[in-house]
């Protein structure tokens, strides 16, 4: 498989072209997914605004239409957006079209399942084979579904998150908000027009074929793009959004950038007290913290492997009325109140809300918690030798406690470290953390043997 195509449980991720995601990978795709749902059931598809989507749209709908399924043609909206359109339809489920982190020559299909939630992983194995089995159920021509286009899934939308949140407080807020180019734009733009906000909108031109920047949510891209501006213009806060706005990175009202890690803790932190369940689940390569901040409240952490597939089995696991939040250390959260849809909006909402409630500004909220220093890097991938590394890296440290249900995470006292194959991207990522101080020496021993092997 070209390093530039990436088909997994996580779905289909690649660079659109002949020696990538190609019309017949994504076409087929979304064929074993018209196959792996109910038939007759209606189907959501939304896509972002990149330039591939308008082609991969085509093909989506056709293949999901053969299928015998009606599909509900959403436009260019949010991941959220979509996800709440499968609930409100009682739809058999939905296809994003986006690679939401990814610059703009990628993009993905990510499917969800009639709850507007992301596969189990159990489901996605299911359709995985389907797809590599090339077992599609195509109806005749008298089976055929239909496409119709609804073009008020972003005012619903918003309609939700009015119910949830008090706008006439939070609107006097001063925020300012990084679309990059994203269809955060979209939504932002009209919470100023129906609900009277104030957001102060940059780069919000919907773009399909070169971003103003990297989609990140990461502190060196809040550091480099939206910071600067933040305490100029006498914001409480500012934000900025990947491409699909299910994450957010965040920078306090002195312009300083926040760790993409301190989004869930933070949260958590919040959520919490409110919350009848102590359940907070996250994966292998999150901060400590989130462990510190549960046990403040009488919580509990539940750790799984990294891909939103874990992140539904914990949720089927556990069950729903049991977790109180959910989240990545990438800015990335699911909060029960919305039925843990990632949402990067409603992350945007529930920290200014958080800054409301306590009346206290985001550097005091921030400071508030302990040190924790985490260094991360990624190597390419370009050799078959990890399994044996993660071996030899697994003997090294027997003496402490060790993970291999996702790479290899090993837990020393006041430390950690994290070494996986990415599943949407050809890299190893290297992940150490340490209460205090950045544990230097161990991520510099780390990255030694992981580039031996490429």
């Amino acid at each position: 498989m070209p390093l530039n195509l990436r088909i997994s449980h996580v779905g289909l991720r690649g660079v659109v072209g002949a020696r990538g995601m190609t019309a017949s990978h994504v076409m087929e795709f979304a064929a074993a997914f018209g196959s792996f749902l109910p038939a007759g059931g209606a189907v959501a598809v939304g896509r972002d605004p990149r330039s591939s989507g308008a082609m991969i749209e085509q093909g989506v709908l056709a293949s999901l239409m053969a299928c015998g399924h009606d599909c509900i043609r959403l436009g260019v909206v949010s991941t959220p957006v979509i996800q709440h359109a499968i609930r409100r339809h009682g739809a058999a489920g939905g296809i994003s079209i986006g690679a939401s982190h990814n610059s703009a020559e990628w993009n993905a299909l990510k499917f969800f399942g009639p709850e507007g939630t992301y596969l189990s992983t159990a489901e996605a194995g299911e359709l995985l084979d389907i797809y590599h089995l090339k077992k599609f159920a195509y109806v005749d021509h008298r089976g055929i579904g239909k496409a119709r286009e609804e073009s008020g899934g972003i005012d619903a939308y918003l309609g939700v998150l009015a119910g949830a949140y008090d706008f006439e407080r939070l609107r006097k807020l001063r925020v300012v908000v990084d679309c990059c180019n994203g269809t955060s734009s979209l939504i932002l733009r009209s919470l100023n027009e129906r609900y009277g906000f104030r957001l102060i909108l940059i780069n919000s031109r919907l773009e399909g074929s070169a971003f103003v920047h990297e989609p990140a949510t990461n502190a060196q891209t809040v550091g480099l793009q939206l910071a600067p501006l933040v305490e100029p213009v006498g914001a409480d806060a500012g934000f900025v959004f990947d491409i699909d706005s299910d994450r957010i990175g965040i920078a306090d009202e002195r312009g300083v950038p926040v760790s993409e890690e301190m989004v869930l803790p933070m949260l958590a932190d919040h959520v919490l007290p409110k919350s009848p369940e102590k359940l907070v689940v996250t994966n292998l390569s999150t901060t400590a913290l989130v462990e510190e901040v549960a046990a403040r409240h009488g919580a509990r952490v539940v750790r799984v492997p990294v891909g939103r597939q874990a992140a539904m089995d914990a949720l089927a696991n556990y069950g729903p009325d049991r977790i109180a939040i959910a989240g990545e250390g990438n800015g990335g959260i699911m909060l029960s109140k919305f039925r843990f849809v990632y949402d990067g909006i409603a992350a945007m909402f529930e920290t200014l809300e958080m800054m409301a409630e306590r009346r206290a500004p985001l550097s005091e909220i921030i400071g508030s918690y302990p040190k924790y220093s985490m260094l991360k890097a990624q190597v390419p991938l370009a050799s078959r030798g990890v399994p044996a590394l993660l071996s030899k890296l697994e003997e090294s440290y027997r003496e402490h406690s060790v993970n291999v249900t996702d790479g290899l995470r090993v837990d020393m006292p006041g430390q950690w470290f994290h070494v996986r194959v990415s599943q949407t991207e050809p890299v190893v990522r290297v992940i150490c953390e340490q209460k205090g101080e950045p544990p230097r020496e161990l991520f510099e021993r780390l990255l030694e043997h992981v580039e031996a092997i490429q």
